[in-house]
C-alpha cells in the first residue's frame, strides 16, 4: 500500500489542475515546497518558451516544476534519488493527461557522471536545492557537467534566515560565480498570485570564454 500521503493542488492558468501527491514522511523531498510553487508558476507566464524544448529538473522532489513544465510542450526529464523516484512517478501517472510533452524520471545523484542525460539540455530547473553545505559541490560539478554554452538554468530558492542558511546561500552563489553568469529576475516578472518578497528566481548561465 502506498504510504499515506496528501495531495496538493496547483491551480493552472488553463484547464484542470495539476495534483500532487506528498508524503508524510520522507524528509526534504517529500512536500511541494512554496520555491517549487513559484518557479511552477513562473514558467506558465511564458517567459521561457518550453515547447519542444529538452528540460532538465534537479532535486525534483514531487515533480511539481518538471510536470508543470511538460504541461507547456517541453520534453522533461524529472530527476532525484533513487527513494523519490516512487513519489515522482505516482506524480507524472497522476497528471500525465495533462502533459503536451513528455516527462519521465530518472535518477540523478549530484556529483556523479552525467553521461545519460546529455547532450545539454535548454533548460535545468531548480526549486530548494541550497540545504546542505556537503551538497554545494556536488551540485556545483553536476551544474558544470550538464550545462552547453546555451543552456538557462533557472534556480528558485526561498531566502531562509535561520541557523546556517544565509551563510550556505552565500557561499552556494560565490561558488557558482566562478563559472556561471547569474541574473535575478525581478518580483514584477513572477507570477502575480504566486510571488513573495522572500522567494528568489535566478537565471544562470555558462560564462563565455574569454578569449581573441
Amino acid at each position: 500500500a502506498a504510504m499515506a500521503g496528501f495531495v496538493r493542488e496547483l491551480e493552472r492558468r488553463h484547464g484542470p489542475a495539476l495534483r500532487l501527491e506528498q508524503r508524510a514522511a520522507g524528509g526534504v523531498g517529500s512536500v511541494v515546497w512554496d520555491a517549487a510553487l513559484v518557479l511552477a508558476k513562473f514558467l506558465e507566464t511564458g517567459a521561457c518558451p518550453l515547447a519542444r524544448r529538452h528540460v532538465l529538473e534537479l532535486g525534483a522532489g514531487t515533480g511539481a516544476v518538471g510536470i508543470m513544465a511538460a504541461t507547456l510542450g517541453a520534453n522533461v526529464t524529472v530527476t532525484d534519488l533513487e527513494e523519490l523516484q516512487e513519489l515522482l512517478m505516482v506524480n507524472i501517472e497522476n497528471n500525465k493527461h495533462l502533459i503536451t510533452g513528455s516527462v519521465r524520471a530518472k535518477v540523478l545523484k549530484w556529483g556523479e557522471d552525467v553521461t545519460e542525460f546529455q547532450p545539454p539540455p535548454d533548460y535545468i530547473l531548480m526549486a530548494d536545492c541550497i540545504y546542505y553545505e556537503e551538497s554545494l559541490e556536488p551540485l556545483l560539478k553536476t551544474l558544470k557537467d550538464l550545462t552547453g554554452p546555451d543552456t538557462c538554468v533557472l534556480c528558485c530558492y526561498e531566502q531562509r534566515t535561520m541557523g546556517k542558511n544565509p551563510e550556505i546561500e552565500r557561499k552556494y552563489f560565490e561558488l557558482l560565480q566562478g563559472d556561471f553568469e547569474l541574473e535575478k529576475i525581478p518580483l514584477d516578472r513572477h507570477d502575480e498570485e504566486y510571488r513573495s518578497a522572500d522567494i528568489h528566481i535566478v537565471n544562470i548561465h555558462r560564462k563565455r570564454p574569454v578569449g581573441p
